[in-house]
């Protein structure tokens, strides 16, 4: 009789959890410092020119995370033709379409009303999903039709915190191209590692956005000598905080704490917006923007709540089991906003 062989598989080893005082501490940073980076690019464009200041940004930014990536994890570098074409077009819809047009649409309106605008990013990825055969739940659906009732009331011309209703409209623009970066992400190929992914993205998004600013005149009569002070400091601001610091809690945190605990971002980073636009900038609390605001993060609660419960619950649509990209990306996320 023949002794059967046996073999033995070792246990992956255990990840211990992180402390949960470093996961709050990691939240409160990107709560704080995402949430602020619409107040930074107000400041920024006072005396920076609007697309080449935020081009030139987040291309330094996106070298800087392609060095320490090479660095570190050199093989996480070697990327595919085809997902090199996605991290190229998402790049250029995040930055030259979404922050790029935020830092335009800023120029005549409030930082805390572009961020409570922006915050309708998972509405219109649903949109997206929908155009393109997903069929969302009943109470998806109807937390969209509320946000966007919420977006149209911040849109109205009576305290709606601007004085230009066309920069208004560029920042629905903006959120309508970052939601689509967001959507192309979770469809086509993109890079394993998400530092690779956004430092490649940054790159090629930011020398876009800074030739796009070029092509506007931006840079035409422009001298280094008329930036103040406050400028600069809210550019080095945006690169090592929103770039740098704020990705890394959120990439952390994606390893380290629930998705539904994550994206929570989503609602306090509107609010933490609007409050320091009024205590820095003296930006106006009107009554329309309180509503308007109430009633999108709402709705976004509503949304992300509903699809959340969607993803753990098996056969709930065609979404349910894609791979982390999504819950990466849907929201601000992969990329930092500032």
């Amino acid at each position: 009789m023949k002794a059967v062989a046996t073999t033995t598989t070792a246990s992956p080893p255990v990840r211990e959890p992180a402390p949960t005082w470093l996961i709050w501490l990691a939240l409160g940073t990107v709560y704080v410092v995402w949430g602020s980076t619409y107040l930074g690019i107000k400041v920024a464009i006072e005396t920076l020119p609007s697309l080449a200041h935020g081009g030139a940004r987040f291309f330094a930014a996106g070298v800087v995370v392609i060095v320490i990536v090479g660095l570190t994890r050199p093989a996480s570098l070697r990327v595919t033709r085809a997902q090199l074409g996605t991290v190229a077009a998402v790049g250029v819809l995040l930055i030259l379409g979404g922050n790029g047009l935020v830092a335009v649409g800023e120029e005549g309106v409030s930082s805390g009303l572009a961020a409570l605008i922006i915050a309708a990013v998972p509405l219109w990825i649903v949109v997206l999903r929908a155009v393109f055969g997903d069929r969302p739940a009943r109470a998806t659906l109807a937390g969209v039709a509320v946000g966007f009732l919420g977006v149209t009331v911040l849109l109205l011309p009576s305290g709606g915190g601007t004085s230009d209703p066309g920069h208004a409209l560029l920042i629905v623009a903006a959120s309508v191209s970052w939601a689509s970066g967001s959507y192309l992400a979770t469809r086509r190929p993109m890079p394993a590692s998400p530092f690779a992914a956004t430092g490649l993205e940054m790159t090629f998004g930011g020398a876009v956005t800074f030739v796009v600013g070029l092509a506007r005149g931006e840079l035409s009569g422009f001298s280094l000598g008329q930036v103040s002070g406050r400028s600069w400091f809210a550019l080095g601001y945006l690169v090592v905080f929103g770039s740098l610091i704020a990705f890394t809690a959120y990439v952390w945190l994606l390893e380290n704490a629930p998705v539904s605990q994550v994206a929570t971002y989503a609602y306090v980073n509107p609010a933490v917006a609007v409050l320091l636009g009024a205590l820095i900038l003296s930006e106006p609390i009107t009554p329309t923007v309180v509503v308007g605001g109430l009633v999108i993060l709402t709705a976004v609660a509503v949304v992300v709540t509903e699809e959340g419960r969607r993803r753990r619950t098996p056969g709930t649509g065609a979404h349910v089991g894609r791979d982390r990209r999504a819950d990466q990306h849907e929201g601000k996320r992969g990329l930092p906003r500032g």
